[in-house]
């Protein structure tokens, strides 16, 4: 498992910029050693949204002799010094993002006095992308053509000499679209909604990479990969070249699975916006209701699937034909499904949550699920959730159990979560997100010291389904709002999400299956990836494919157990779903009725002095053959500012494959050899006191020991 850090490393009690960077000292250096640090992501080179030389000013630009005196580095000299300890830095490149600053310039225009926080210190105009394009520096920049010789080209073969004006993303009305989520209100900076579609802005975004990699980056970390399907919340994208991507996509589809809304339209001149408009849709929401908003959506996935893929095979290129490699990583959000198709693109995972909250091992169990066999490194987000108030305890002293949950947590239940080093608290707040060092180097060194104890492969009996389809309208109407407020709708019931918050709120271990629609990524389920488990569950499973169907069938012929919620399989002929539905190993239950979706009863059965326990509990199938059990105590006082140990704890867990020896490791450090007691499969244990977070390994049976196939 992967030991990311959030390093911004954005300033205190200062907005936090994008895309700049604030500079690097080597003394951070010390810190990330001491949080055991392998990764750091959102970490370096950020200013290729601004300017191609200001990037290869953060990378390679001179540090003045003040700013040496107290450990100032370029970005290089930055990247060079983690790698000497052993940590890898990611580049980050802001796909969506372009960016216009205002500037205070000396007279001759050869020296800037003032960038984006103004002091009245000389002539002011703007600066940026728009400016890059157009050579209207050229004594402070080198020119576009230094980059891009012959200049660039659009895909109506005109010159470029305007990026903004070019790439933006555009709504129906062809207005340009902004990255509100970045945009500091009090500040005069715009950063425009860049368009991926657009070969022009590809081709920049290569340019972005090859900078980044001459830098040293270990990994280039592609942010936004979702662009533009982003654009939604602002009522985009119409650009011409999702315009001309959508009429070829619509020409391309086979004649039996074209919509009835294209039955009299020219696909060789058809354009969506105005098609849209002159039927009274202006796509501001409600986009579901739209018509052929389906197919725009698919087309989108695919365009986003290419394209990504695009960009993370040149940098590799680019790395090899400098004599190396890169690791090469995208921000995947909330891990929604039009991110699956990427997964083969990438060699880590790095997910920047909707929503952060207090508790939430069921969307652990879906991004592991999602991940496969990648690591994952998570970062918070300030935008809809806890971050602020957490903020606001660790500066008085407080909530450092609510710290420590965080990351134990995301382990506990088979990722990474990112120490915040200044990490991003938004664009309104003035302040970034520092963990207490002591804090984060204790729980940094504690998943250190125990990473034999985490793996990917767990021992969970249940499985639960997420079919992309099936949740994808679903999903889309309970979380609603844009990037600024990530508010969710909780008068929409997704039943997937109803059973997983039911099992992990009861400690009911499981891992999640992702089901995908032919158009979001390869559909991978097979039997033999099915049969580990005892049952699988199926919440409201409207759509399978024909994979899925010869899988589910395969695995109950087995005589494996399937407990359905709702539908299943609605899209198949009448005769196969009734079929699949009346099959003896297949049950109905309600989403919340675990007596019913859990028909071998519970893996784990928790007991305490005090009655009830509010843990969450999680396995791992170790590479010796031994189990470790996950313990998670969310039982946070705010009285007390600290969680309440559990003291008793009885822990019967259901592991016919393992030994009585078992080992306690809690979070403080303690390791304790614990008297099991077996009946049949069941092995039960005590631990005198559960603090916030520990890990009960149980050994492995003398006939298992050694390596585990997966």
């Amino acid at each position: 498992m992967q030991r990311g850090v959030y390093f911004d490393a954005w300033f205190p009690r200062q907005h936090c910029y994008h895309p700049s960077l604030p500079p690097r000292r080597l003394r951070m250096i010390d810190d990330l050693v001491d949080y055991r640090a392998t990764s750091l992501v959102w970490a370096s080179l950020g200013g290729g949204s601004i300017s191609l030389p200001y990037l290869e000013q953060e990378a390679f630009g001179p540090v003045d002799a003040r700013s040496r005196f107290y450990g100032f580095v370029n970005d290089s000299e930055f990247i060079a010094a983690a790698q000497q300890r052993g940590i890898k830095v990611f580049g980050i490149v802001f796909e969506a993002q372009g960016w216009e600053f205002p500037v205070e310039l000396s007279a001759d225009e050869d020296e800037i006095l003032a960038l984006n926080e103004l002091r009245d210190g000389g002539r002011r105009d703007w600066i940026g992308l728009r400016e890059f394009s157009g050579n209207r520096y050229p004594k402070l920049w080198k020119p576009f053509e230094h980059y891009f010789p012959g200049g660039l080209v659009n895909s109506d073969g005109e010159p470029v000499t305007d990026l903004i004006e070019e790439c933006c993303a555009r709504d129906i009305h062809s207005t340009a679209l902004h990255a509100r989520w970045v945009e500091c209100p009090d500040r005069d900076h715009q950063c425009y909604y860049m368009d991926r579609n657009n070969p022009v802005w590809r081709e920049y975004l290569k340019a972005v990479i090859r900078i980044q990699i001459d830098a040293g980056v270990d990994g280039v970390q592609l942010d936004e990969t979702e662009l533009p399907l982003g654009a939604l919340q602002y009522g985009g994208c119409f650009c011409k070249d999702c315009m001309k991507g959508f009429r070829a996509y619509l020409r391309e589809l086979p004649a039996d699975e074209r919509s009835p809304h294209l039955a009299d339209v020219d696909l060789d001149t058809f354009h969506y916006g105005q098609w849209l408009l002159d039927r009274g849709h202006d796509f501001k929401g409600g986009h579901h209701e739209i018509p052929l908003y389906p197919e725009y959506y698919r087309f989108q996935c695919a365009a986003i699937r290419r394209h990504f893929g695009e960009l993370a095979a040149h940098a590799r290129d680019y790395a090899r034909a400098k004599g190396r490699e890169v690791l090469v990583s995208g921000n995947f959000f909330n891990m929604d499904p039009q991110y699956l198709g990427l997964a083969d693109d990438v060699d880590v995972i790095v997910t920047e949550m909707r929503n952060t909250t207090y508790r939430q091992p069921e969307w652990y169990r879906y991004v592991a699920g999602f991940a496969g066999d990648k690591d994952v490194i998570v970062v918070e987000n300030p935008y809809g959730g806890v971050v602020p108030e957490l903020v606001e305890l660790l500066r008085a002293g407080r909530g450092h159990d609510l710290l420590r949950l965080s990351c134990y947590e995301a382990a506990a239940f088979g990722v990474n979560m990112a120490v915040p080093y200044g990490s991003w608290m938004g664009a309104t707040i003035q302040d970034a997100f520092y963990a207490p060092h002591e804090v984060a180097a204790e729980v940094q060194a504690f998943l250190a010291d125990h990473e034999t104890l985490y793996d990917r492969r767990s021992a969970n009996e249940v499985a639960v389904v997420y079919s992309v389809e099936s949740n994808r309208e679903l999903v889309s109407r309970q979380d609603v709002g844009d990037n600024l407020r990530n508010a969710r709708d909780d008068r929409v019931q997704v039943p997937y999400r109803q059973v997983t918050e039911a099992l992990a709120g009861a400690a009911v271990p499981f891992d999640v299956v992702l089901f995908p629609d032919p158009r979001t990524a390869p559909d991978r389920v097979t039997v033999e990836s099915l049969r580990r488990y005892d049952t699988v569950l199926l919440p409201a499973c409207t759509y399978l494919t024909s994979g899925q169907v010869a899988a589910l069938r395969g695995y109950l012929d087995g005589g494996g157990r399937i407990v359905r919620t709702g539908g299943l399989g609605d899209n198949l002929p009448a005769d196969e779903r009734a079929g699949l539905s009346a099959h003896p190993g297949v049950s109905l239950a309600e989403p919340t009725d675990l007596s019913a979706l859990l028909p071998h009863g519970r893996q784990v059965d928790l007991a305490a002095e005090a009655g009830t326990a509010d843990v969450a509990v999680n396995t791992a199938q170790l590479a010796d053959g031994s189990v470790a059990v996950h313990l998670v105590n969310y039982d946070y006082r705010a009285d007390d500012d600290a969680v309440r140990p559990l003291a008793g704890l009885e822990l019967r867990v259901r592991l016919p494959q393992t030994r009585p020896e078992a080992t306690a490791h809690s979070a403080d450090g303690t390791v304790t050899a614990l008297d099991v007691r077996v009946d049949g499969a069941v092995h039960t244990v005590t631990l005198d006191a559960l603090g916030p977070y520990a890990i009960v390994v149980f050994s492995a049976s003398p006939a298992r020991t050694g390596p585990v196939a997966a």
